[in-house]
């Protein structure tokens, strides 16, 4: 959808009332250069964090881009665009926008498809705000939030019997390029016990966005959930900002006494957004090129993610994070796994096989699992693991005939289940496998060895 320009003067004029400032002098700057992706600035008075509109009145046509403060040093200001400079000269005007960043809300979201700014784009046009609020959501006292102690279904056989999800539980989903996680997230959304879903598509390619809305999510899928859209091609700031955008969307429903699923695809191109940022303003890299605002960047996006304070809602999350060639060591996904709540890691060989959806089971774990269910039903999953495990050390010698039976109880056992552990692992696009029903498949393998 191609969004009208409307001059700088007049969107002055339409901010909502709101939004209430004490009059302040405005102190414009004037641009000085433009670095790489940042630009420099003199004689402006701004505060980190400010939006700023760069105005070049000197050309046919007025150019209008806006940007955010980045940094600044000395008497000279960095900022950072959110769109195209295309037309941006030097001596542009710089004037700090009279807003706090506010964004709409409201139950109206539904169904809609917006991008980082909240801005429509699936031509649907406006939306009725209910309410406006700030990027920043509340900070929630740890001590106070709501511990996680109901499972959530997921409507996913292997993930509600093997990992199940706690309810305000933060998973994330590491996987490689073409092994079925957008697959897996749709799955998610049109299954999962969930009053809202909000998804953010960040960072990835614009046809992409438009697959997942239309065959992943689907028009049913659509009906109760939020979609935040920035593609690969958008300024690294929108990125920054659409992964904020979907987050604060998810809290502000949270909030609203709704138990919202999350999903973000991907935490890796959020780091890799806030990794062009940084390096542009000149930070130095760290480990493998990241600078430390990266690190610092995950755990404050993540941790806002979770349970609210007791009679309130939670937020379940799931985060994608691409392991760069199958790298599970890779520091984006090393720095996840520390940050979340467990981890369902996706297999390429299991993929190739066309084993789907293709989790690996050994190396995937669920934190909150033993807290949610109930320890017979936690033996079996361990049991399963035990096996499938026992399975895959032997598999080798079992292909080629080496394997002798009897030579192992528990290998023998495992050989002979396998067809049924295979069979539980598997899960057809379309089919939604409840909580009680994962369980009682789960122990139905289990039933003619009861009590081994």
């Amino acid at each position: 959808m191609r969004l009208e320009r409307t001059s700088f003067a007049k969107r002055l004029s339409t901010y909502p009332d709101a939004i209430s400032l004490p009059a302040q002098p405005i102190v414009e700057g004037r641009l000085l250069r433009m670095v790489g992706l940042t630009l420099e600035a003199e004689g402006l008075r701004a505060a980190m964090g400010s939006r700023c509109m760069v105005i070049n009145d000197g050309s046919h046509h007025a150019v209008e881009v806006e940007a955010e403060v980045m940094g600044f040093s000395g008497g000279k200001v960095f900022l950072m665009p959110v769109g195209s400079v295309s037309g941006i000269a030097p001596g542009a005007r710089v004037v700090p926008l009279p807003d706090t960043g506010r964004l709409p809300m409201g139950m109206t979201m539904l169904g809609r498809v917006l991008d980082g700014a909240g801005r429509p784009l699936d031509g649907k046009g406006g939306m009725k705000a209910e309410d406006w609020v700030p990027m920043d959501g509340p900070t929630i006292n740890p001590l106070n939030r709501n511990p996680i102690s109901q499972p959530l279904d997921v409507g996913i056989r292997c993930i509600n019997g093997l990992l199940t999800v706690g309810r305000g539980q933060r998973l994330g989903l590491f996987a490689g390029t073409g092994v079925g996680k957008s697959v897996l997230l749709g799955m998610m959304t049109r299954f999962t016990d969930a009053d809202i879903i909000v998804v953010g598509l960040i960072g990835e390619r614009g046809r992409e966005v438009k697959e997942f809305i239309e065959h992943s999510l689907g028009e049913e899928g659509l009906k109760r959930s939020v979609v935040v859209a920035s593609p690969a091609d958008d300024a690294p700031l929108m990125r920054l900002r659409a992964a904020m955008y979907c987050t604060r969307i998810a809290e502000y429903f949270r909030d609203k006494g709704k138990n919202v699923l999350l999903l973000m695809d991907s935490l890796t191109r959020f780091a890799q957004a806030q990794r062009e940022i940084a390096l542009a303003i000149g930070e130095p890299p760290a480990t493998k090129g990241y600078p430390p605002s990266v690190f610092a960047k995950l755990p404050k996006l993540v941790e806002r993610a979770g349970n609210a304070e007791a009679g309130g809602g939670s937020i379940t999350a799931f985060y994608t994070v691409l392991s760069e060639g199958d790298d599970q060591q890779d520091p984006i996904a090393d720095s996840a796994r520390g940050v979340l709540d467990g981890h369902i890691v996706l297999s390429r060989r299991l993929a190739e096989e066309g084993h789907y959806p293709a989790i690996d089971i050994e190396a995937s774990i669920s934190r909150v699992m033993p807290s949610v269910v109930d320890p017979q039903h936690m033996v079996q999953a361990q049991y399963f693991k035990q096996l499938w495990s026992r399975y895959q050390q032997s598999r080798d010698l079992i292909s080629v005939g080496a394997y002798v039976a009897g030579g192992d109880r528990e290998t023998d056992l495992a050989i002979s289940l396998q067809p049924q552990l295979v069979k539980y692992l598997r899960q057809g696009l379309q089919e939604n496998e409840s909580m009680q029903s994962s369980e009682e498949q789960l122990a139905k393998i289990f039933n003619p060895q009861a009590g081994g």
